[in-house]
């Protein structure tokens, strides 16, 4: 099967010729057609990430595809059904063997490319605004980097739970987008003062954050008592330091989102929440946004559309 490895660090992924993998006890073998990419896969390539693969390995932390072998003792699965996975690696290739428990069966209206770019970006908004924040209809949302894979979904999900929404993004074409996903409010990240418009608006109670940096800081300081603030990444490319003064006078709660994370730890999270997503997928509630479709041999150009910030939403390559 050809599959895009990272052979080494910072450099571009390299397509090669690898052997089909067979399922083990506890797996399924899935023909992948698509594969979502992540802001996660950047880190990897760069040897950053929280984990740290043995070279070479290949790249794609969700995929979709349909199954073409089962493991022993697998049960629930049949050849022939179409399953997304998040798999955290792997999903740049032909073929992969999955553990059939994180696999999530595919509603037949969903297409291939809406299933991989659903799990991870609808998953990681949901968790953190519904789980973690425990976030209330009528409260005030403010999703930076609202244009992206995951801030998309956070202004989606926020509208669809109840919330006014604030969404945060770098010009008025990305800004379009997110009033079309839901947004209230809107905020030119380029141009406008993110804790001054914030505070106009009556302040925030949830503070969606991938960004980090000085936006972190600018949202935080426009945050009302008791909100709660969920970090969830960097793509600025700094972490904040969080004053503890601050957090203590407005009582505010820094709750840390690593939605990996409780694939090992409580896996139950996570598989209660695909469920409410799917079913909101089925009821017409949720569209993905999937701004390029790009093909295997292209990987590494998609991989630039993240890295450049060119995408909105989700950026899908194409395997079969």
């Amino acid at each position: 099967m050809r599959a895009m490895q990272v052979t080494a660090y910072d450099q571009p992924l390299a397509l090669r010729d690898l052997d089909r993998p067979a399922p083990k006890a506890g797996e399924v073998q899935v023909k992948i057609a698509t594969c979502g990419l992540n802001f996660g896969d950047l880190l990897l390539i760069k040897g950053t990430y929280q984990q740290k693969p043995d070279l070479p390995f290949t790249l794609g932390m969700e995929l979709a595809g349909t199954i073409t072998g089962l493991g022993h003792g697998v049960q629930g699965f049949r050849i022939g059904q179409r399953v997304a996975a998040y798999t955290g690696l792997g999903g740049l290739a032909e073929y992969a063997a999955v553990p059939a428990d994180i696999c999530v069966p595919i509603p037949d209206q969903m297409t291939n490319e809406d299933a991989a770019a659903f799990l991870i970006a609808y998953g990681t908004s949901h968790v953190a605004l519904h789980h973690r924040a425990r976030m209330q209809p009528k409260e005030r949302l403010l999703v930076l980097g609202a244009s992206g894979g995951v801030g998309l979904t956070a202004v989606e999900l926020g509208k669809l739970m109840g919330a006014e929404v604030i969404a945060c993004a770098r010009g008025k074409a990305k800004l379009d987008i997110c009033r079309d996903a839901g947004a209230d409010h809107l905020i030119d990240s380029d141009t406008d003062d993110i804790r001054d418009v914030v505070k106009s608006l009556g302040g925030a109670d949830v503070v969606y954050d991938p960004v980090g940096g000085a936006q972190f800081t600018a949202a935080m300081r426009a945050c009302n008592p008791e909100a709660r603030i969920l970090p969830l990444g960097f793509a600025s490319g700094e972490v904040p330091q969080i004053p503890a003064n601050i957090i203590m006078v407005k009582n505010l709660n820094v709750l840390g989102v690593f939605w990996g994370g409780y694939k090992t730890t409580n896996p139950t999270v996570l598989t209660d929440s695909f469920k409410v997503l799917i079913d909101w997928y089925r009821a017409g509630k949720l569209k993905p946004h999937v701004s390029n479709v790009l093909e295997l041999e292209q990987a590494n150009a998609a991989l630039d559309l993240l890295r450049t910030r060119q995408a909105t939403g989700k950026v899908i390559v194409r395997v079969a």
